[in-house]
């Protein structure tokens, strides 16, 4: 908590399972102000600048559930966990390709208020030890009065641990959007910057073309795969624009640019 103020900070950090090399391309199509660093073996972490909730009235946990959700289903072989927290609350959202998106939430206090069974849905999705990573996942389920939000979701990082993730010295939930921008480039964080769908397409195309989607760019596989992405998108986006949620129409532009290149590529390539 703000010792000054008594406001809790409000800030959220997405963790891709995938390095950073493959997670660049479909965040720089976001096209917002983001940091990214090495988070571990196979992770990276993406630090938001934060505008979208602290000047667009948005709630946090609707801005990167869109952003989650349009990175997973962009990469499609790797999953994306935004944690975030606000004044009030503090959770967890996991995207992982089409598949519905699962998360848990507490209260400032730590109260728990998600449903188990979706504690024990993200172990499995993420892979992690049916016995003891769950036992020790339980816990943050349960009424705990020495526990706040941010230690749950520090807890939850702990966990997370023992599947490689290694989050940067300092970048710790609960801080402000300042602070953890602060501390990300201080440890030589990549500052993403939009340069413009052409470059974009082209690194999209080297990053795809390199890793393990390579053989799914052309035939009946991309094509069903763009369809896709451009089937959630384009109501995506109409609902984002119409409802003016920075986060979610940000997700469906994403979608939209991921599956009409991979129609194009498909179409170009095959002539």
């Amino acid at each position: 908590m703000n010792a000054t103020s008594g406001v809790r900070p409000v800030g959220a950090l997405l963790l891709c399972r995938a390095d950073p090399a493959a997670v660049r391309p479909p965040a720089q199509l976001l096209r917002e102000e983001l940091l990214l660093a090495p988070a571990g073996s196979e992770w990276s972490v993406i630090v938001p600048e934060g505008k979208p909730w602290l000047h667009g009235g948005e709630p946090v946990d609707r801005v990167v559930t869109g952003w989650a959700t349009a990175l997973a289903v962009s990469a499609a072989t790797w999953p994306v966990l935004a944690l975030w927290w606000d004044e009030d609350r503090a959770g967890f959202t996991l995207a992982n390709g089409f598949r519905r998106t699962v998360g848990y939430t507490w209260l400032a206090a730590g109260t728990p208020v998600g449903e188990d069974e979706a504690m024990r849905t993200f172990a499995a999705r993420l892979a992690l030890d049916p016995v003891l990573d769950v036992q020790d996942l339980e816990p943050l389920t349960e009424p705990d009065a020495d526990a706040d939000a941010h230690s749950r979701l520090i807890g939850l990082t702990a966990v997370l641990a023992r599947v490689g993730l290694d989050l940067p010295v300092g970048l710790t939930p609960g801080e402000s959007a300042d602070r953890l921008r602060s501390v990300a480039l201080a440890q030589g964080a990549e500052e993403l910057e939009w340069s413009g769908w052409r470059e974009a397409v082209r690194a999209e195309l080297a990053a795809v073309e390199e890793g393990r989607l390579g053989p799914y760019l052309r035939g009946p596989r991309a094509r069903l795969l763009g369809a896709a992405q451009l089937g959630a998108g384009l109501p995506l986006l109409a609902w984002g624009l119409a409802r003016r949620s920075g986060g979610w129409a940000a997700a469906g532009a994403l979608l939209v640019a991921h599956g009409g290149l991979g129609l194009a590529y498909d179409r170009i390539r095959g002539t």
